[in-house]
């Protein structure tokens, strides 16, 4: 799952808890690697005939490019990527949607009053998944599939249920 709870430590009742939303990032470390070697391969596979001949250091500029680009947009992509972040507080719930080159988005609630609402179809998707408190509904984990909303629905009405009141 594109989430993670960072629980408050025990024994500390004023420690905030933590969820961290991010969209699918299909390449690991490992993965990354892996596409960056691949895309030089094929940069250089062209270059193989040019071998011996002037014409190579014509062409050559143009396969670092390629391959510079191609690692500049995945560091930039994984870098700069869509976050939500919801911290629950025990007087405070309070979601920051974050993207890049937008200023961020944030909804303040009493979590005592927050509703938790997971739409099957009358959303604009598939398991439109809510929160709702202090006169606002907002959309919590949009970039998620729908499964994945069902299953943090749960854990979302799980959690705001077991919040100290």
């Amino acid at each position: 799952m594109p989430y993670r709870w960072t629980p408050a430590p025990e024994g500390d009742p004023a420690a905030p808890l933590t969820l961290r939303i991010w969209p699918h990032r299909p390449l690991t470390p490992p993965g990354f690697a892996k596409a960056v070697g691949v895309t030089a391969i094929f940069a250089a596979l062209p270059l193989l005939a040019l071998l011996g001949t002037p014409l190579l250091w014509v062409m050559l500029p143009f396969g670092l490019a390629t391959l510079a680009g191609f690692w500049i947009a995945l560091k930039r992509s994984y870098r700069e990527g869509l976050e939500e972040v919801l911290t629950l507080h025990h007087d405070t719930a309070e979601l920051i949607h974050r993207a890049p080159g937008h200023p961020d988005k944030i909804w303040r609630a009493n979590p005592y009053w927050v509703q938790v609402k997971l739409y099957a179809d009358q959303g604009p998707v598939e398991q439109y998944l809510t929160l709702k408190g202090d006169g606002r509904e907002v959309e919590i984990g949009a970039f998620l599939g729908p499964d994945e909303r069902v299953a943090l629905y749960a854990e979302l009405q799980d959690v705001f249920r077991r919040l100290p009141r």
